[in-house]
């Protein structure tokens, strides 16, 4: 008889862990926990799923602001009329390391067209002097805000659950497309021409 109830807790336990790491893929401020274990381990990273968002389907404009990672203060109002890349990352994550020459490359294809276009990344759960160090390492030329607190990804609508994700803002500001994980050049500028050419 002393068995069914260790049998018991036993299931229960299970079920317990399985509720946990369900939490832990679906809450964005699991990302959070990972970094700010400072391991440079772990993170979650989506599998670069690509949405499109109909016009008529966007939210409201995303509000922001906040400063670079060279102190500037920074607010999102400043790219109205323009359309906006938005990329969360973190030097701790090994998918954001590996996809930033693809970000850099997808903006200066950008700027050689002269489009209207801006990118901002958003340094997730670490120093801002840590995440200045690898733009610089990385040769990235686009400015990035400080999101130590890991405050500003709230601002997002739910669509930046992973690190990285990377949204494209229409001109209005709203969310047009992301991308749940790592991106490449080639998607990310298509997404980008997309809603520049948007009427």
């Amino acid at each position: 008889m002393s068995r069914t109830p260790s049998r018991r807790a036993a299931l229960g336990a299970v079920a317990l862990a399985a509720l946990v790491l369900a939490g832990c893929s679906s809450d964005p401020n699991s990302v959070a926990a990972q970094a700010k274990a400072g391991d440079q381990k772990g993170y979650i990273s989506g599998d670069g799923a690509v949405e499109t968002i109909p016009a008529a389907d966007r939210l409201e404009p995303v509000t922001m602001d906040g400063q670079l990672l060279d102190g500037t203060a920074w607010d999102i109002a400043s790219t109205r009329g323009q359309v906006l890349v938005l990329n969360v990352w973190g030097s701790w994550c090994a998918p954001c390391v590996a996809e930033a020459p693809d970000l850099q490359k997808a903006w200066e294809e950008q700027q050689a067209k002269k489009a209207p276009v801006q990118f901002m990344g958003i340094d997730f759960r670490e120093e801002a002097e840590r995440g200045a160090a690898f733009v610089d390492k990385a040769g990235i030329t686009y400015p990035s805000l400080s999101d130590k607190p890991g405050l500003l990804i709230l601002r997002l609508q739910g669509k930046a659950p992973t690190t990285p994700s990377t949204l494209v803002l229409d001109r209005e500001g709203r969310i047009a497309a992301r991308v749940n994980g790592p991106v490449d050049a080639t998607t990310l500028s298509g997404l980008v021409d997309d809603v520049v050419a948007e009427k």
